[in-house]
This record gives C-alpha cells, sequence and structure tokens, in this order.
C-alpha cells in the first residue's frame, strides 16, 4: 500500500476522481428526484471538478499542499449549482486542513476529509442530513478512526470509501423523498465516484487516458480563426459570442431524437455562423459564433449531457484589443462607472425574459437557469463589469442561490444576493427596487416581496416515477406549484388550468402568463379566457418568454 502522497500523485488522485465523476454523469443526474427536465447534480460537479483540475494543472504546484490549494481555488471559481458549491467548499477545506503538509500520510489525509466537512457545513445556511454533506462527515469520520490505527494513507482512503458508500446507502432512511422515489441522494453518490477514482490513481489503475477529452476545441478551429482584427468594428459583430459546446451522446435521448448530423449541422446553422460540428460514438462537439449561445446548449442537450461549454464575447475582445470603446455605446470614464450607485445582475433563460428584466431595470442579464448554471466566475465577471457600489444578484433558481452568494463573498464589492428561485420572484423583487432607497433597505423590501408572489411552472416528465401521491408517466405534462408537483397528464391545456387554479385565491390580484418555446397559442387563450370568466377581478399579462424546457411559468400575486 501507499504510505504518503506527495504533490505528483495528489495532482493524479484528484485528476483521476474527476474522470470517475465524468464517467458517471448521466447517472448522477438521473438520480434527480423531481422528473423533469433539469436533473444536473451530475454535469453540475463534472464541471465544477473539472474546472479545478484545469486550474491544478496551469499551475507549478510540486507539493500536496501546493496541489490542493491551487485544486481549491479552481473548484471555487468553477463551481455551478448548489451541488458545486458544496463540493468546491469540501475541497477548500481539504486544502486548509492540509496547508502546512507538503506530503501527506493517513494522519493528514484524514485531516483534510476533516477540514473539507467543517468547511462545507458553515458554507450551508441550513444542512440538510442524507445528502453529499452526510456523506462526507461520515466518510471523513471513519478516515479519522482510521488513521488513528494506521498512518498508511491508503489504509485510510480505502476506509474512508467503505463508510461513504455505506452512507450513500443510508440517505433515504435520512430524506424521506429520497425512499419514496426510490433513490440514493445523487450529490453523495458523485463524492462517492470521485473518492473511488482517487483511490484507483494511488493504486496506479487510473484510466485519465481514456477519458474525453476536455479540449477547448483547437482540433475544431485553427488559432488564426481566433486572430482579433484591431480594424474591425464591435458593431459590425452579428454574432456576439464565440460558442465551444461538447456533448456526451446519452441513449435515452437519442433513442427519443437519433442523431443525424447533418440535419443537426442545419439546424444549429440558423443560429449564427462560423459552425463547425464534429462527432463520434461517444461525443459532439461544437463551434458556433451565436448571439444566444443558450440555444446552442438546448439544441445539444436533445441529445446527450453537456460535459463541457465555453462562452467568449467577441464584441468586448474586439473592442478591448482595438483599444477602443464600442461605437454603440458613447466613451464612459472610468470614474463615472464607479460613481454608479446601484446594479442589476439577473439569471434567466429564453430570448423574451431576458428582455422582460433589461425593461425593469437590469443591467446584465446572465444566459442561464434550469440545466445550465452559471459558474461563480461567470457572475463575479458579471459583477466587476457593473462598475456599481452595490450590487444585486438576482438568481431565479434555487440551484443557482449558492453560487451567486460563493461570487458575492469572493467579490471586493457589496453585493446583496436576493435569493429568488423563480422568474416571477425575480420580477417582483425588481419591481420593488427603489433608487431613492439605500442598499440595506432596497435588500429587505426585494426580499420580502419575494414571498408576495407564487410561482407555476409547466413542464414535461421525462421519466416514470410517483410523487406527492402523484403516478407521473414519462412525457406526461406536469404542473408545478412553489417546487411541488401539484398535477401530471396528457393536455398541456388541462394542465395550465389546473395549475392556475391553484394559485389563485381571494387576494390574487393579477396573473402573468409566461409562454415558452413549447407554448401553445390556443393553450394561453383558453387560460386567459379561464381567468377572465371565473376570477373577473383577476387581471391577466401574457408575455413571450421563449424560455426553453419549460412550456408556461406562470405567477400569481
Amino acid at each position: 500500500m501507499s504510505n504518503t502522497i506527495n504533490g505528483q500523485m495528489l495532482l493524479a488522485m484528484f485528476n483521476e476522481g474527476a474522470v470517475a465523476l465524468e464517467k458517471h454523469a448521466k447517472r448522477v443526474d438521473a438520480l434527480n428526484v423531481f422528473p423533469v427536465p433539469d436533473g444536473d447534480t451530475g454535469t453540475n460537479m463534472s464541471l465544477t471538478i473539472r474546472s479545478g483540475v484545469k486550474e491544478m494543472k496551469q499551475q507549478d504546484a510540486t507539493s500536496a499542499n501546493q496541489v490542493a490549494k491551487t485544486f481549491s481555488k479552481g473548484l471555487l471559481m468553477g463551481a455551478r449549482g448548489n451541488s458545486g458549491v458544496i463540493l468546491s467548499q469540501l475541497f477548500r477545506g481539504f486544502a486548509k486542513g492540509i496547508e502546512h503538509d507538503q506530503v501527506l500520510d493517513g494522519q493528514a489525509l484524514a485531516k483534510a476529509f476533516d477540514g473539507g466537512v467543517q468547511t462545507a457545513y458553515k458554507a450551508v445556511m441550513k444542512p440538510v442530513e442524507g445528502t453529499i454533506l452526510t456523506v462526507a462527515k461520515d466518510a471523513a469520520e471513519k478516515a479519522t478512526k482510521s488513521a488513528k490505527k494506521t498512518k498508511d494513507a491508503e489504509q485510510v482512503l480505502v476506509d474512508a470509501i467503505e463508510e461513504a458508500k455505506a452512507s450513500l446507502e443510508r440517505t433515504p432512511d435520512l430524506l424521506p423523498v429520497l425512499k419514496e422515489v426510490g433513490v440514493v441522494d445523487s450529490g453523495g453518490q458523485g463524492l462517492v465516484y470521485i473518492y473511488e477514482g482517487m483511490l484507483r490513481a494511488m493504486r496506479g489503475e487510473t484510466t485519465a487516458d481514456d477519458a474525453p477529452e476536455q479540449a477547448t476545441m483547437e482540433e475544431l478551429v485553427h488559432v488564426e480563426h481566433h486572430n482579433i482584427q484591431g480594424d474591425m468594428n464591435p458593431e459590425d459583430i452579428e454574432f456576439g459570442y464565440c460558442t465551444e459546446v461538447m456533448v456526451r451522446f446519452s441513449d435515452d435521448k437519442t433513442n427519443e431524437s437519433p442523431y443525424v448530423e447533418e440535419d443537426f449541422r442545419n439546424t444549429l446553422s440558423q443560429y449564427g455562423d462560423s459552425l463547425l460540428v464534429v462527432s463520434d460514438e461517444d461525443i459532439i462537439k461544437i463551434h458556433i459564433h451565436a448571439e444566444h449561445p443558450g440555444f446552442i446548449m438546448n439544441e445539444a442537450q436533445k441529445y446527450g449531457d453537456l460535459i463541457h461549454v465555453k462562452v467568449d464575447n467577441m464584441r468586448d475582445q474586439h473592442a478591448a484589443l482595438s483599444n477602443e470603446p464600442k461605437k454603440t455605446e458613447p466613451p464612459v470614464p472610468k470614474k463615472t462607472q464607479e460613481e454608479a450607485e446601484f446594479a442589476m445582475i439577473a439569471v434567466a433563460m429564453g430570448e423574451g425574459i431576458r428582455d422582460l428584466f433589461k425593461s425593469v431595470g437590469v443591467d446584465i442579464v446572465i444566459e442561464g437557469g434550469q440545466t445550465m448554471n452559471p459558474s461563480t466566475e461567470q457572475l463575479t465577471n458579471a459583477i466587476k463589469e457593473t462598475h456599481a457600489k452595490h450590487v444585486f444578484l438576482i438568481p431565479n433558481n434555487s440551484n443557482i442561490i449558492m453560487t451567486a452568494e460563493q461570487a458575492a463573498d469572493v467579490s471586493d464589492r457589496d453585493v446583496r444576493v436576493i435569493p429568488t428561485k423563480s422568474v416571477p420572484q425575480g420580477l417582483s423583487a425588481l419591481f420593488s427596487f427603489n433608487a431613492m432607497n439605500d442598499a440595506d433597505r432596497n435588500q429587505k423590501e426585494m426580499t420580502e416581496s419575494i414571498s408576495q408572489v407564487k410561482s407555476g411552472q409547466i413542464t414535461k416528465s421525462i421519466r416514470d416515477t410517483a410523487i406527492d401521491g402523484i403516478d407521473i408517466k414519462k412525457d406526461d405534462i406536469m404542473g408545478i406549484v412553489e417546487n411541488k408537483i401539484v398535477s401530471s397528464g396528457d393536455s398541456l391545456e388541462e394542465t395550465l388550468i389546473s395549475v392556475t387554479s391553484q394559485m389563485v385565491d381571494n387576494d390574487t390580484e393579477m396573473v402573468t402568463i409566461i409562454s415558452g418555446e413549447e407554448a401553445e397559442a390556443s393553450c394561453t387563450d383558453a387560460l386567459v379566457s379561464y381567468i377572465e370568466e371565473k376570477y373577473p377581478e383577476v387581471e391577466t399579462e401574457v408575455h413571450e418568454g421563449k424560455q426553453p424546457l419549460y412550456h408556461y411559468i406562470i405567477a400569481a400575486e
């Protein structure tokens, strides 16, 4: 057995942990409790840990403590979704626990695991047992006990993994919803895969060479393709985002929608130019200059799971390299920018929803939401762009709140996260903002406004299941009210009306209907007529949100 772990070995262990998770990301995604098309725990964790591996490999760290520090830095900035944030905190604490250890024996390794648990639990406001936190805690406790008997690092890791697996199997006993659906915790399963990969690396059983390349698509795009022409006007760029996407094929999705490369290329071509598509039996690699990168990701996800995403704003690149301000905006002195009192950043998907947020005062809309959670780094970059004294972050998704809070923590600006879990909550918070108030009062009133709106969603089930007493079949139209599935059936119109009827009460004054890409005009009209007839005192507004995945988003306030 391996008695100690040096820097080179720890690097290999982290890398193999990332590979192991990536290979099983689809299974981790499938453990999502709700059968909605946003089961992305595995994807978020995989993208997060890959960011750590990338940072680690770019540095010249040679000792174990240095390797762990650079790895944790990459995880922190690349964290996506709640599972990614917790994972980044686990390894942040791991690095702190061994900050003075250049080589790790069993005792140091146990100390690192315990440090990870302590940091992660502190980062979560209301820790829930039966999750990745429990699995990490139980594994760390076993590692500590093992380290009292042996200094052998491999044996300590073996014992920790054994307990992590046992803890994972116990998660349904701690979270009733897991038992009801018949699954273990997805985040905990992802962590077990990482630990197992780390052990394989210790034993020299690495499979990293067999892993899909996390390329930057240099095989698709020659370096000169991205050379910035200094004399080009940013205003002339029709499609402003250089978008690179890598997708791993999923049998479930390709059986439903067979992949034909030529047809797929033709579909993508309507969204931009400079399109390149390469695929083999496992992976699709895409490069395109597009105005709406989210559309590209949505099309790609019809065939599998995202494993690599990179989006660059070419207008900003051109403007920076040409040393000229964009002609679409007057030059703004830096001093004036820094004197802006407030700025708003929101996360949303759908062209119409983006425009809606812009119309109510949002300065930057980050394209993201279900299945596409922005990273800590994306949010911190947006914060820097605002040049404001006080920045309000509106995440509009429960799986983005922790990432937003992490971005606020690492920012040197005054950043306030308004914990909105839906688009209706985000709009309600923004309507409550008053530029005449100070930041504290605005934060208080915006947060309080969240409770004044009810949120409903209509989407399609991705598998058979039963939850909260409702039998759900794959491809059923599901109605969700405040994150609770309330109806399921084969009629979009009936589900839409059922959801709305459960949201409207005597205090409701307005119902806002935001239609998505799969909405049907006849159903929208039927809902408006239903509300006007049954609730004559209630006003209705209809907006074309063009959001993917969710046929409708409903707000009652």
